[in-house]
């Protein structure tokens, strides 16, 4: 299960978020198809995803949804638990702080970081805002194993390195600037406007359709 591809982590991410709100409709089995348009990919691609982690369902019934949303636990949490900072209080981090609050139990965002002197000491969400020059002591007094990064993008490069001291093992970059971090660091980058620049590119090719 460690070396499972990158993508096939990121689907069952999406699977047990769907799965939890089948749970929450009282939804207790599921098939292929039923999961697959959820998410919007082909029913081939869940069945792969689901023997890949070594389960199966019942030609009856489909999937055991309380007991897939548990198995995917057991492979994407630790028993322990992880925590997680974010570096840069904006409105984007903010609202990341906001909407991951009370989200998962194994996965929980315990620090922020930001250099404006009216956000240091703050709660946001349940989260205290430390000034960021204490990035690296707090990362070590807490424990923080991953950062999500939304500063600006020009002193992304500089604070990435910082947590790289500080023994961050995974950052999550929000900044418009790609980053090069050693190979021991898992790194997911999202730039926001490459998303919609993809979007506008389908919406013209589509548009006499």
């Amino acid at each position: 299960m460690k070396n499972l591809p990158d993508k096939t982590v990121e689907r069952l991410s999406q699977y047990r978020r769907a799965l939890l709100v089948c749970l929450a409709d009282n939804k207790m089995h599921i098939f292929s198809h039923e999961l697959a348009g959820l998410i919007h990919i082909t029913p081939v691609q869940v069945r792969r995803d689901i023997i890949l982690i070594g389960y199966s369902g019942t030609l009856r019934k489909g999937y055991d949804v309380r007991e897939l949303v548990s198995l995917i636990g057991k492979i994407i949490d630790t028993e322990e638990g992880l925590r997680a900072c974010i570096v840069g209080v904006g409105n984007l981090g903010r609202a990341i702080i906001r909407y991951f609050k009370d989200k998962r139990t194994k996965l929980v965002i315990t620090a922020a970081f930001d250099t404006n002197p009216e956000k240091v000491k703050c709660v946001f969400s349940g989260v205290r805002c430390y000034p960021i020059e204490q990035l690296e002591s707090v990362i070590r007094e807490q424990d923080i194993s991953i950062a999500i990064l939304t500063v600006p993008g020009e002193v992304a490069a500089s604070v990435a390195e910082t947590l790289e001291k500080a023994g961050i093992r995974g950052i999550i970059n929000y900044t418009p600037t790609p980053l090069n971090v050693s190979e021991k660091i898992y790194l997911g980058e999202y730039d926001m406007i490459t998303s919609l620049e993809k979007a506008a590119y389908f919406v013209k090719n589509n548009r006499g359709e």
